[in-house]
């Protein structure tokens, strides 16, 4: 009710954001590749999430977004992990790049294509892979991603593939547990409603909580990839249900 009744002045919000927000990432893309040449990549990382920090700032003045996590104590310190989330927005490919550094992130090639956007992130080491041949797709998730491991940098999935509506949760691919598996690695099981403040495909920001809950790390038993994907698809369909109550409010 009080979304219907501020709606005036959260569409306002949401323009002035989007207009912030990528003016800031196409100055700082630009920078970010002027600077790369003489940055390490742990350098280079920082420097690029200056506009992630930036864009989380942004969302909490401009669009009342906060956030709140739940679940720190169950980060792995000194290990390289697969991360594991559910996917409904952008806000989570940002913010997770806060939460655990360095990580390279799996996601379509195509998006390294996009101006500036694209630019900046081809920096941060990603895993591009072609979505429509999936047989080579997970060749090079494995074969790339145990290569970050083996340098100590995570690697982020989102099985579902694409983002999902506020609420549900599509099919889990099997990329991520394989890649635990192959490589002798933990997954990390992640959970949050960042739909429904920052929902894909739309210009509106709404104000609200997005609770992000971080599980205990899972190992894969017997090299069985199958059911550890069950596990962790398991453990995100309840957590993300429960951050949300009857009324539609964040818990």
């Amino acid at each position: 009710m009080a979304d219907r009744e501020n709606r005036p002045g959260i569409i306002i919000r949401s323009i002035l954001f989007f207009v912030l927000y990528n003016a800031m990432g196409i100055v700082h893309s630009l920078l970010s590749l002027l600077a790369a040449p003489f940055q390490t990549f742990e350098q280079r990382y920082r420097f690029v999430n200056h506009w992630t920090r930036a864009t989380m700032w942004l969302l909490r003045v401009l669009n009342g977004v906060h956030i709140r996590v739940e679940g720190m104590e169950n980060l792995p310190r000194d290990e390289a992990v697969v991360i594991m989330a559910n996917h409904q927005s952008q806000w989570e490919t940002f913010y997770l790049q806060l939460l655990v550094s360095p990580q390279a992130t799996v996601l379509k090639r195509e998006l390294l294509w996009l101006p500036f956007f694209g630019w900046g992130l081809a920096l941060l080491r990603p895993i591009a892979i072609d979505r429509g041949s999936p047989g080579a797709a997970l060749k090079t998730l494995v074969r790339e991603g145990t290569r970050r491991l083996e340098e100590g940098i995570s690697v982020v999935i989102y099985p579902e593939g694409t983002r999902q509506p506020p609420g549900t949760l599509g099919r889990f691919g099997i990329g991520g547990a394989m890649l635990a598996c192959r490589s002798g690695r933990r997954v990390l099981p992640i959970a949050h409603n960042s739909g429904d403040c920052w929902p894909h495909r739309s210009l509106i920001r709404r104000p609200g909580t997005i609770v992000l809950r971080i599980g205990e790390p899972m190992a894969c038993e017997d090299g069985d990839a199958k059911a550890l994907n069950a596990r962790v698809e398991q453990w995100i369909r309840q957590q993300a249900g429960a951050i949300m109550d009857p009324s539609g409010a964040a818990r």
